[in-house]
């Protein structure tokens, strides 16, 4: 098994982003297998080298070690996505060489009065931009981003918490952006190439992005990868079931530990939380390796009150 945790360094780490480091760790290390740090940078206005090292701090401090990493090197290397743009320039290629690639003109306000709406979290593109031809793209003046064309398939996967889906592309995602007008990479585009390239054969991430998996399994088989086995988890929420995120005070690693709790008090209290272990006690990181259970893991968003 190779599984990863891929954080975005653009604020200290708070609860919900140890909830997924603690599991893909957690699923590694009783596996045996392989934890590779990777840290997902392309955000490069919001992304500081100081929130990188302040993770990986952070990291070190609750336990949750890794095998291959930016500090310690692999044979999968580099790992901070800012050093793989030459990854992502060369997957263009082999999508434009497919045919695949094409460029969308297309306003932010058009996209939000066309697009269909899915699973709450995103538009479905209408593919308005795909028929032109080249004597109308000559006329634009407006650069544009790139968008990649799917087929008309169903991609069939069977999540590791919530069961079998067979989504159908066109419905599910649409032709979908793969690098922006800004020129950033996009991170459908990014998370595929390195998930693939690295060899990461297990996946364990939070809910929200099960609406990505399938255009992710489509994008790294045409890419020529084989897709990992994915395993999403449900968010961690307040009592008011707002999700937990880096604007809310007082969950951040570095302000619990303040408070005096230690790394066992918060691993410990998310295994309890999650349903993992039955009762509500601190237990040793090796205890948790060995008496968490998966099966038992709860699938409805957790409401959490360490604040």
């Amino acid at each position: 098994m190779r599984g990863r945790f891929a954080p975005s360094p653009t604020g200290y780490i708070h609860l919900g982003n140890v909830w997924s480091a603690f599991l893909a760790w957690l699923q590694v290390r009783q596996a045996g297998g392989t934890l590779v740090l990777r840290i997902e940078d392309i955000d490069e206005q919001r992304s500081k080298p100081i929130f990188t090292q302040a993770l990986m701090e952070d990291l070190h401090w609750l336990g949750l070690d890794w095998d291959e990493g930016p500090d310690i090197g692999g044979p999968y290397g580099p790992y901070i996505q800012q050093e793989r743009y030459d990854r992502y320039a060369a997957a263009l290629d082999t999508l434009k060489t497919a045919g695949l690639l094409y460029p969308c003109y297309c306003s932010r306000a058009r996209l939000q009065a066309v697009g269909a709406p899915h699973a709450g979290e995103h538009t479905v593109y209408d593919g308005h931009c795909y028929g032109l031809s080249e004597a109308q793209r000559k006329q634009m003046t407006k650069k544009p981003s790139w968008r990649v064309h799917v087929p008309e398939r169903t991609i069939s996967f069977t999540d590791g918490v919530y069961g079998p889906f067979h989504e159908d592309l066109t419905r599910c995602c649409g032709d979908f952006v793969v690098r922006r007008a800004d020129d950033m990479y996009a991170y459908q585009l990014a998370v595929s190439v390195d998930d693939g390239a690295m060899a990461i054969t297990h996946v364990l991430r939070g809910e929200d992005l099960l609406s990505s998996t399938a255009q992710q399994i489509w994008l790294m088989e045409t890419l020529g990868y084989t897709p990992p086995v994915y395993t999403h988890v449900p968010m961690l929420v307040d009592e008011v079931g707002n999700r937990l995120s880096k604007r809310q005070h007082g969950i951040t690693i570095r302000s619990l530990r303040d408070r005096g709790l230690t790394a066992e008090d918060i691993l410990s209290y998310l295994a309890y939380a999650g349903g993992l272990v039955p009762e509500r006690r601190r237990y040793s990181r090796d205890e948790l390796v060995r008496r968490c259970d998966f099966h038992k893991l709860r699938t409805e968003p957790i409401v959490v009150n360490m604040l």
